[in-house]
């Protein structure tokens, strides 16, 4: 018998309790789908603009891929115009998705200050509107993630968490910190606690979960239904199979940072896939000690047979060897 589920989105059943949180620039294909092998419980792509899902730029289109084996995946969509909103969901179900998420946690500045994001949690009867015409719209369910509010002194987060239920919504993932606190501070577990015991529909807490002791610390403490886990992955993937950074060997290290090198080269080929993959690699090496000018040198560098060459150099002077192979990135495949 397969395993029972942890917890349900409308029909679709969730096996775990901890799952990668959507971030730009971060949560693309070749880190999410690596995650996901890890034990995150569900996939949701990085948000995209709803006017751009109806015609997609290529950098778009990268945005929306995904492969089966990341199932359920999540498409998560900002915007603030309910028909577009619709339009653009009824787009991501007809490219797969299981489930279309509603972005109302962004806090960057351009994306919320125009009612976007979490500016769209200023406007309670649009958000019901939205998600009136999408729960009607779909045959898929439809899910939000919201902060707090704006600041300390417009907390909406009760009201719009009961207006997504009350408009056919099947989850709430809730980060406890308001936009104006941006990711600093600390966040309000008490708030996530509070939501899940006003809605009837799963809640996912999100905000200040940085080890494997604080996702079960979190799950007692608010009874939420699943943690969500952003920036603390960066550096852990391995966080999702409930491993701590210190608990991963150098080897082992070694073997994610060289393949996740390698989704990047083929996802976005050699060039860009150097490029963006630079972010992981501080994050991944940040627990060696490491000169400040080999690890600029590292960051720097724009050729993929540069950096390979340094990568082999630091191996081994943290003193373990890599295997006595070439690494060798493995061929494109085609995004279809």
């Amino acid at each position: 018998m397969p395993p029972a589920p942890t917890f349900h989105i409308g029909p679709i059943p969730i096996h775990g309790d901890v799952i990668l949180s959507p971030m730009d620039g971060l949560s693309d294909w070749p880190f999410r789908s690596l995650c996901r092998q890890l034990g995150s419980a569900m996939s949701y792509t990085e948000f995209v603009k709803a006017e751009e899902v109806l015609d997609p730029p290529k950098q778009i289109a990268d945005k929306l891929y995904y492969e089966e084996d990341e199932r359920p995946v999540v498409i998560q969509l900002y915007g603030d115009e309910p028909e577009v909103m619709r339009s653009a969901a009824l787009r991501a179900q007809e490219l797969g998705a299981d489930i279309v998420d509603v972005n109302m946690g962004c806090p960057s500045r351009t994306i919320a200050s125009r009612g976007a994001g979490v500016g769209l949690m200023r406007t309670p009867l649009k958000v019901a509107r939205i998600f009136e015409l999408l729960t009607a719209s779909l045959a898929i369910p439809v899910s939000g993630k919201i902060r707090l509010g704006w600041d300390d002194d417009s907390q909406t987060y009760p009201l719009i968490a009961r207006v997504v239920e009350e408009n056919g919504g099947s989850l709430i993932a809730l980060h406890g910190r308001t936009k104006m606190q941006g990711y600093g501070g600390q966040a309000n577990w008490d708030a996530i606690a509070e939501v899940k015991s006003i809605v009837n529909i799963p809640v996912i807490g999100n905000g200040d979960v940085k080890t494997v002791a604080d996702i079960q610390r979190m799950k007692d403490y608010t009874q939420c239904d699943a943690v969500m886990i952003g920036r603390a992955a960066i550096g852990n993937p391995w966080i999702f199979s409930r491993l701590d950074r210190e608990q991963v060997s150098f080897e082992q290290a070694r073997e994610m940072m060289l393949k996740h090198l390698e989704h990047n080269f083929e996802f976005y080929g050699p060039e860009m896939g150097l490029v963006l993959f630079r972010k992981h690699a501080a994050r991944y090496l940040s627990p060696y000690p490491l000169s400040k000018e080999i690890r600029k040198k590292l960051l720097t560098s724009q050729r993929q047979e540069e950096f390979l060459s340094m990568l082999d150099d630091i191996f081994e002077r943290v003193n373990l060897s890599p295997k006595e192979e070439e690494y060798l990135p493995g061929p494109r495949f085609r995004k279809g």
